[in-house]
């Protein structure tokens, strides 16, 4: 893997850990906290949201899904 692809899901999985400690939160306020622009955040929760990790219930506000994670 190359460096930019393991930023890249290291960044993912923060995302994911800060979600699901914090409840449902909005694509800006994830971007505040780690320093990225919203697009950035964007495709970083289209990731999550396409292996069923996250759901939007209202635009831009995302809480995880009841999937089971082992995170390692």
């Amino acid at each position: 893997m190359n460096q930019s692809t393991t930023r890249m899901l290291t960044r993912v999985k923060a995302e994911y850990l800060y979600i699901r400690e914090n409840g449902t939160v909005s694509t800006t306020e994830l971007a505040e906290e780690f320093g990225i622009t919203d697009r950035t955040v964007q495709r970083d929760l289209n990731v999550l949201e396409h292996n069923g990790l996250v759901i939007s219930p209202n635009r831009g506000r995302w809480k995880i899904t009841k999937k089971k994670v082992k995170i390692s």
